[in-house]
C-alpha cells in the first residue's frame, strides 16, 4: 500500500508492519524494496506475521516504562481462531508467545474443551492439570483449595472468580471467592483505605505444583467469561518505598522474568544464574498458616510454616530443585523464575574460572547451600523486588471474552484487588503439568553473567 503523492512517499508493508516516509523510494512489488533508507515499525499499524496472524502491542498504561516494554505482550487482531487452527498457524502463535510472553485475544466465546485443546497444543503429550487433576480439592489445607472449582467435563480447566455461579458447564452451583490479600498478608490494608480504593498484590507466583513429578506448566490460558466492571484501585507496595500503582478492578498483574534479571546489578545477576531453588514439600500446604509480605513477594519470617510431621506424607526425593533462571526455548534468553512463597533453600554454584578476577563483590563466590530460611528469603527478595517496580508491571484490564495466554516459564503474575460478594466474576484457567523441567542457564550463560 502506498499513501500520498508528489515528492513525499509513505510506504506500509503489511507483512512486517513497516512503513517508509521520505522523498525517494523504489518499490519492487509485491513487497520488494530497493532504495528505501528508513523502515521502522509504525506505532499504530498492526504487524502481520507471514500474512496470517496480525498483532498489535498490548494497551500498556502510562505507568509502564516504555523502553523496557518494547517486546512485552501482543494482542492478536486477526488471523488466528483459538477454536479452529492449523498446525502452521499454531507454530506462528507459539513463536509469538515465547517472543512476547503474553498474547491477548478479545471478544471470544470459548468453550472449556477449546481452551484445553489450545493450551495442550503447547505441550501435546500432557494431560494433567498443573497441580494434578482434582488434586487441589483433595488437599483441604492447601492455600489453593478455596480458589479453584474443576469443570467436570474438562478437569484440566478450573473455574475461578467471585460470587455464586449456577449451572455452569456441569457445575450446579459454585461459590467462588476472589483471593483477598487480607486472608494472606500479615498487615493488610485497613478497611477505610480499602473503601477509598487501596489494594495489594495478593501473591506473586508461577503456576506450578513444585512438588513430585508435576513439572511447571509451559503456558497458562486465562479466559474471562464474565469480568465485572468497577472503579480503578491503587495497588500499594507498603514496603517503605512509597511505590504504588494504579490498576483496573480485578486486574491480573504480570512482570517479565527477563526484565527482572536484566535490571539487577552485576553481583545479583551473577548470583541468579549460578543458583537453584529447593522448594518445600507440599508447598501450598506448607505455607498455609504463614503470612505474605506487603508486596506479595514472599513470606514473613514468623515461623508459622506447617511442620514436616504435620504435612501430608512426603518424600525428600519428591522435592523439586529448579534453576533460578529458566531458558527461553525460542529466544534463548533467561527469565528469572522463582515462586518466592514456596522457597526453602538456595543452592549456589561457584564462580566459573576467571570470573573471580573480574569482580570483587560476588555473592557466594565459592558456591554453597543456603538453608537458613530468613537468609534464603532475603536473597531471593533482593533478586525479585527490582523487577516488580511500578514501571515494570503490566496490569491487564479485563473485559468479557478476553483470553490471555502467558508464558508461565517467562513471567510472574499476581491476583490484585477486591470484589463485593454480589460482584459475580467467572474465569476459566487452564495449564498442564509439563512434559519436561525448565532448562537452566548454559555454561556460556553463566560465564557471561557471572
Amino acid at each position: 500500500m502506498i499513501c500520498g503523492a508528489g515528492p513525499k512517499v509513505h510506504f506500509y508493508c503489511a507483512t512486517e508492519g513497516l512503513y517508509h516516509k521520505g522523498r525517494r523510494a523504489t518499490f519492487k512489488f509485491p513487497f520488494g524494496l530497493r532504495t528505501l533508507t528508513s523502515l521502522r515499525p509504525h506505532p499504530r499499524i498492526p504487524r502481520m506475521v507471514n500474512s496470517a496472524i496480525c498483532t498489535k502491542p498490548l494497551p500498556a498504561p502510562p505507568s509502564v516504562d516504555a523502553k523496557l516494554f518494547k517486546s512485552f505482550g501482543v494482542e492478536v487482531v486477526s488471523g488466528f481462531d483459538p477454536t479452529d487452527f492449523t498446525p502452521e498457524q499454531f507454530i506462528e502463535l507459539e513463536r509469538l508467545l515465547y517472543e512476547h510472553d503474553v498474547v491477548l485475544f478479545r471478544g471470544l466465546d470459548l468453550a472449556p474443551e477449546h481452551q484445553y485443546k489450545l493450551t495442550k497444543a503447547f505441550d501435546p503429550t500432557c494431560e494433567s492439570y498443573g497441580h494434578g487433576n482434582n488434586q487441589t480439592t483433595k488437599q483441604a489445607k492447601s492455600v489453593l483449595h478455596p480458589d479453584l472449582k474443576t469443570i467436570p467435563s474438562v478437569p484440566q480447566v478450573q473455574l475461578i472468580g467471585n460470587g455464586i455461579v449456577h449451572d455452569h458447564w456441569g457445575l450446579a452451583e459454585a461459590k467462588l471467592k476472589h483471593p483477598h490479600h487480607r486472608t494472606f498478608h500479615k498487615d493488610p490494608v485497613s478497611e477505610e483505605d480499602e473503601a477509598a480504593g487501596a489494594t495489594r498484590f495478593y501473591r506473586w507466583h508461577i503456576d506450578a505444583a513444585l512438588y513430585g513429578d508435576l513439572a511447571p506448566p509451559k503456558v497458562t490460558s486465562l479466559y474471562a467469561v464474565a469480568a465485572p466492571a468497577g472503579p480503578p484501585q491503587v495497588c500499594r507496595y507498603d514496603d517503605g518505598t512509597g511505590d504504588e500503582l494504579a490498576v483496573p478492578l480485578g486486574t491480573t498483574a504480570f512482570v517479565s522474568g527477563t526484565t527482572m534479571l536484566d535490571v539487577l546489578p552485576p553481583a545479583l545477576r551473577s548470583l541468579a544464574v549460578r543458583s537453584s531453588v529447593r522448594y518445600a514439600p507440599h508447598p501450598y500446604v506448607w505455607m498455609a498458616r504463614a503470612h505474605a509480605l506487603p508486596t506479595g513477594l514472599g513470606l514473613e519470617d514468623e515461623g508459622l510454616e506447617v511442620l514436616p510431621e504435620e504435612l501430608p506424607p512426603w518424600d525428600p526425593r519428591d522435592q523439586q530443585t529448579l534453576p533460578v533462571c529458566w531458558r527461553n526455548p525460542v529466544t534463548g534468553r533467561l527469565h528469572l523464575q522463582v515462586h518466592p512463597c514456596a522457597i526453602q533453600a538456595l543452592v549456589v554454584k561457584p564462580l566459573p574460572p576467571g570470573a573471580a578476577s573480574r569482580t570483587t563483590d560476588a555473592l557466594y563466590p565459592n558456591g554453597g547451600e543456603v538453608t537458613d530460611l530468613a537468609e534464603v528469603r532475603r536473597l531471593v527478595y533482593a533478586l525479585q523486588r527490582p523487577g516488580i517496580a511500578p514501571g515494570l508491571v503490566y496490569p491487564h484490564a479485563w473485559s468479557d471474552g478476553d483470553l490471555v495466554l502467558f508464558h508461565n516459564r517467562g513471567v510472574l503474575h499476581s491476583v490484585v484487588g477486591a470484589f463485593r460478594p454480589d460482584q459475580v466474576r467467572k474465569f476459566h484457567q487452564c495449564n498442564l503439568a509439563a512434559s519436561d523441567l525448565p532448562a537452566g542457564p548454559t555454561p556460556e550463560d553463566i560465564a557471561t553473567y557471572a
